[in-house]
């Protein structure tokens, strides 16, 4: 059988259970998932193997009106990552009832083809999901509408072997060992980052960046330091809480999740430094990967 092998790429609205899907479909965490939004900000590709094919997924930052700089290119990132794909998969979630303007004019301008997936279907009737795919058909035409739930795993190796009949015949671009492109120190950065949305409210979590300054691989341990910038003074103080207990509460948990993904004892040191209005200062974004994009 003739070997497949493309990129696809995933967009959709803040929230709608992108990076839930990816993960569910390559049976690991790539993606950072929390309910807020703007968790994902950076493309990461994750890699799904098989003896016939090999789908290279970019999973995208939620499709938004940018309100800064970084959010500028965090669609940048989404634009880049449709002209390199072979397929586009837009998800979208049960209860949704329109499409954003921006999702609408990327998705004109596409020259590939595109699927779309509605997610959490467990949260409707089968009244209500017959009712959406007739809306979805008549609104966009797309090549496939297909059902799904990330969170219950429902209907992910339909999906799957939908996205492999698009495919083009290919080689593999990556080594059939690898899950994804990023390294080990972009996963501990947003395993950090994870743990601040889970642990810190409001704006604490938007405003906060992590930067590996040090990574250590001894016998026994890896030592890891990091840096967490945020904008304002009054953030570092909440972010490390009354004599640092909330900041000793992020790394413990951090660090528990960090030695499951690479199998050894961890040391994590971390500190928390101030760099006022970072998301809109062009020389920072660069320092924090954003123009890599």
């Amino acid at each position: 059988m003739t070997h497949k092998a493309g990129f696809v790429a995933i967009i959709g609205k803040p929230n709608v259970g992108k990076s839930t899907l990816l993960n569910k479909m390559l049976g690991e965490q790539l993606s950072v998932v929390t309910p807020k939004a703007q968790t994902t900000r950076h493309r990461i590709k994750g890699i799904l193997n098989d003896p016939e094919y090999q789908i290279v997924f970019s999973d995208t930052p939620g499709i938004m009106q940018p309100a800064y700089k970084l959010h500028k290119k965090m669609m940048d990132a989404v634009d880049s990552t449709l002209v390199d794909a072979d397929l586009v998969m837009l998800v979208v979630e049960i209860h949704e009832r329109a499409l954003s303007e921006e999702v609408a004019e990327r998705l004109k301008n596409l020259v590939v083809p595109f699927i779309l997936v509605i997610n959490k279907v467990d949260l409707a009737d089968q009244e209500t999901l017959e009712q959406k795919v007739i809306f979805w058909k008549e609104l966009l035409n797309p090549g496939a509408i297909i059902p799904v739930s990330a969170t219950e795993k429902f209907n992910i190796q339909p999906l799957v072997q939908t996205i492999v009949s698009y495919l083009p015949a290919s080689p593999a671009f990556f080594d059939k060992e690898d899950i994804s492109d990023r390294n080990v120190r972009f996963f501990v950065t947003e395993i950090i980052r994870e743990k601040i949305l889970v642990n810190y409210q409001k704006e604490i979590p938007y405003s906060c960046e992590v930067v590996v300054t040090d990574y250590k691989e001894e016998p026994e341990i890896h030592r890891i330091r990091c840096e967490i910038y945020v904008d304002r003074e009054s953030q570092k103080a909440i972010l490390l809480g009354h004599k640092g207990e909330a900041i000793k509460k992020l790394g413990t948990d951090a660090r528990k999740k960090i030695e499951k993904l690479v199998d050894c004892h961890i040391y994590l040191e971390l500190t928390v430094k101030v760099r006022e209005n970072w998301r809109d200062d062009e020389k920072q974004l660069d320092k924090f990967g954003y123009n890599e994009e």
